[in-house]
């Protein structure tokens, strides 16, 4: 039912108001971003009034409440999701358009929150929409990053970093501050015990130490359509002593503002750069920062319950989503021990029974080790107790394995100098998943072999997913009407209801519906294109996309180095025949990664020569869409024909934009990897282009070795051609080593690294033969529109909403809300 805020008129009345209230000027007179707040203002305020129903609900019903932990989270724009969220868009773009304002423009005012870079920061933000329509407790818990990672701009091809200052504005207009709930965290100084006579009992105190006050900002996640508002409290930091006039008056200046510098640097910039150890110490700062304030604030929230602190597991858990918030298990342990006075046996059940992992991650290099060093100068008491878990765990080790040290170098949370994240979440936690059948078969046989083998009943897969009301009800309008008309609407909530749709994919009427939607969504991109890049390219062209963040194992290398190939096969043979390609590639690269950085360049570069090369009569484009985030991502899925799931195999853990373009009818081209295995069983082989090697292929090349890539540049003269090209100077204005670093990485060995080490050369004919495929096909038009039909008909496994019921079954154990 709609809200009766958002009756035309009555909205129209609201939104008048709200601009007088805030800018004391008139709707007529008011600045494209002043609407743009005064809408959000009266949107906000309806979602408060549910927001303090689902709190009150909470307090009456005390459910198990879900603490979501995450160094990042991808919201992407809020207005016109919340519109979505409460049922009010049509009724709210209706009266807009009755005042002259386009709602699209408004939206287009909001920036991106800046609150993560990649996959694992929209994952979070698509569980917390489904844990909210699904009506469950729950709290997404992160930092309120002042800057992003970076702005992406291109410059001379190149990437440059500039401040993604999305606060620049001000408050964002959805946010609440929260300062009565303000912690206090501390950082150094030294421990000092105390021995008590009357319990026979330890007890630790941090001494010396410099703290912030951690100060949280809430942000309302919606629910569709059912009034259920969670919350995604992101934590700021702010100096307890902003400036100590007395250390100001003698002389040291210094010390009169190291709080409030202290303060700055935490919360100044999602993912510092960490090849360095002034970064390192700040990301685990940052890590800490939230992870402490979170669980100070959960276990006062509990108190409120009335219930004994050994009921905690009974209604809380703590999710740690990936590495970065694992010092949950000894903060926990802390606040029991030393704050609580509990024993250690108490304390430690009690923690592991309340926090749970997943892991993202098979690259060994993304699994977090601290120098123990940093780690116990920056946390002392964390690190005696991170010391107890491990002596203790080691010893159980031993008692199971006896004689077997190689165990203890597996699984010790502190080994060879370092703390191992990783570990310390396994051993501390209940529960341990992974993110796709395939990536938690490789921990359990591979990765984590020895911990699967010593704690099976911990580890499960739960399969990623993403939200359909952000990536098909929000992001392609059009076609999402197109399926409630033929299959109702219930799929906003149900998406394997979207399945009806398989009995239209040989109805011929239904096919060309279909396919005009998708060349409307290209006309559309084409423009964006069009106004950012000044590239012109054509809609009827085959879109092959590729967006996602830069990673050697995504392999975005191995995609352009084919463009070359196919560059140099048109040039050869201007006869031959070749369906136009727009090659649509988006994403950054971490500010410290050199090779990957320069990838980028190589892909503009190829960009700058073939798109003036006039003798191709535009047969292949290439675009590189800079600044890379959700809100052009919805543009982008909507538009793609192809899908680009290139990683070497065994080297993605799920990923979810393959999920997002097969929502929105893009075939899958692809290895069997990640979540793309679980993608071909739903759709069917035919329905995809897949080419490479096996994940069990490269896991055994990496382990027996035998790998030479130089077969490969010695027999096959395509190939050779093209890594030639690399340093010929042909992309490069004839500099002959601008590129030779991605020469070298892909023939001769590397930092003790072996050549080639993602495969690029070994898949390079398999990919070039599934191309042609894809050719092919997209020439049957009809048999080009059934697989496209398909690839939406048959996405309804990979819904977050099914993923959350799937936590919620078999690890969380939640009650569901009702909120009237």
């Amino acid at each position: 039912m709609l809200n009766p805020e958002f009756k035309k008129e009555n909205f129209k009345k609201e939104l008048r108001d709200a601009v007088r209230l805030l800018f004391r000027t008139t709707l007529e007179d008011a600045s494209a971003h002043q609407v743009y707040q005064a809408v959000c203002y009266v949107v906000k305020d309806v979602i408060i009034d549910d927001w303090m129903k689902t709190q009150q609900v909470m307090k009456e019903q005390k459910p198990k409440i879900v603490y979501y932990m995450s160094m990042e989270f991808l919201t992407g724009r809020y207005l016109g999701n919340n519109l979505l969220a409460l049922t009010a868009y049509d009724e709210v773009k209706k009266a807009l358009d009755e005042l002259g304002i386009d709602l699209n423009a408004v939206e287009d005012e909001e920036r991106d929150p800046a609150l993560g870079n990649g996959g694992l920061g929209r994952l979070a933000a698509c569980f917390l929409d489904s844990l909210s329509t699904l009506g469950y407790a729950a709290y997404g818990c992160g930092i309120r990053y002042h800057y992003g990672m970076f702005a992406q701009k291109i410059k001379d091809g190149y990437q440059v970093e500039t401040p993604d200052n999305w606060l620049k504005d001000g408050a964002y207009p959805f946010e609440l501050k929260r300062p009565e709930y303000a912690k206090e965290i501390r950082f150094g100084g030294y421990v000092e015990a105390d021995y008590d006579e009357k319990t026979g009992r330890t007890f630790f105190h941090q001494k010396g130490y410099q703290s912030v006050l951690a100060v949280p900002y809430d942000l309302p996640v919606v629910g569709y359509n059912n009034h259920v508002v969670n919350t995604l409290r992101i934590w700021d930091a702010e100096a307890i002593n902003d400036f100590s006039l007395d250390s100001f008056d003698k002389g040291d200046y210094r010390k009169a503002v190291e709080q409030e510098n202290l303060a700055r640097t935490i919360t100044e910039v999602l993912y510092p750069n960490d090849n360095h150890m002034a970064g390192k110490e700040l990301r685990l700062k940052q890590q800490y920062f939230f992870v402490s304030a979170t669980i100070q604030t959960a276990i006062k929230k509990f108190e409120k319950y009335g219930l004994d602190i050994h009921k905690l597991p009974e209604k809380v858990c703590f999710h740690m989503n990936d590495t970065h918030p694992t010092l949950a298990v000894p903060e926990l342990m802390r606040i029991l021990l030393d704050e609580k006075k509990l024993e250690w046996d108490e304390a430690w059940a009690i923690t592991t029974q309340c926090c749970a992992y997943t892991n993202h991650t098979i690259m060994a290099e993304a699994l977090e080790k601290w120098p123990i060093e940093l780690f116990s100068r920056l946390l002392p008491r964390i690190y005696q107790i991170v010391e107890e878990i491990n002596r203790r765990f080691c010893e159980r080790v031993r008692r199971q394995y006896p004689n077997q040290e190689n165990k203890i170098a597996s699984m010790a949370i502190i080994y060879d100098g370092r703390v191992r994240m990783a570990n310390m979440a396994i051993v501390g936690g209940f529960s341990v998943n992974g993110v796709a059948q395939l990536h938690t078969e490789i921990l359990e046989k591979r990765e984590l072999h020895d911990f699967y083998e010593m704690m099976p009943e911990k580890f499960s897969n739960k399969t990623n997913g993403i939200t359909q009301r952000r990536f098909l009800l929000h992001g392609n309008p059009l076609l999402a009407k197109w399926v409630t008309d033929h299959v109702g609407k219930d799929w906003i909530t149900d998406l394997p209801r979207i399945s009806g749709l398989k009995v239209y994919a040989d109805d011929e009427k239904a096919q060309a519906e279909f396919m005009n939607i998708k060349y409307q969504n290209k006309v559309r991109l084409a423009k964006y294109i069009q106004e950012h890049n000044g590239i012109e390219v054509d809609p009827r062209s085959i879109f092959d996309v590729q967006v996602k963040r830069l990673h050697e194992y995504k392999r975005q290398l191995l995609n352009i180095l084919h463009v070359m190939y196919l560059y140099n096969k048109i040039k050869e043979h201007p006869e031959m025949p070749f369906y136009p390609r727009t090659f649509i590639f988006g994403a950054k690269a971490s500010a410290g990664y050199e090779r990957a950085k320069m990838i980028i360049k190589l892909i503009n570069s190829v960009a700058d020569v073939i798109n003036h090369d006039a003798s191709i009569k535009n047969k292949i484009k290439i675009v590189f869409i800079e600044d890379y985030r959700v809100s052009n991502a919805e543009l982008i899925f909507s538009a793609a024909d192809v899908s680009e799931q290139i990683s070497t195999a065994s080297k993605e853990a799920s990923g979810t934009s393959n999920m997002k373009f097969m929502l929105n009818g893009a075939l899958t081209l692809g290895t069997m990897d990640g979540a793309n295995v679980e993608i071909v069983q739903e759709v069917g082989e035919e329905n995809a282009f897949i080419f490479g090697l096996s994940a069990e292929e490269v896991i055994r090349y990496e382990r027996d070795g035998g790998y030479d890539p130089m077969q490969y540049f010695n027999n096959d003269p395509d190939i050779r051609q093209v890594l030639m090209q690399l340093i010929n100077g042909m992309y490069s204005n004839g500099d002959m080593n601008l590129f030779r670093d991605i020469y070298n990485s892909l023939l001769y060995p590397q930092n003790g690294n072996r050549a080639d080490v993602y495969f690029i050369l070994a898949d390079f004919k398999s990919y070039a033969a599934a191309q042609e495929r894809v050719e092919a096909k997209y020439r049957n038009e009809e048999a080009w529109a059934k697989s496209a039909m398909l690839n939406t008909a048959c996405s309804g496994k990979f819904s977050s909403d099914r993923t959350i019921q799937q936590y919620v079954d078999d690890i969380w154990k939640c009650d569901r809300i009702v909120v009237k």
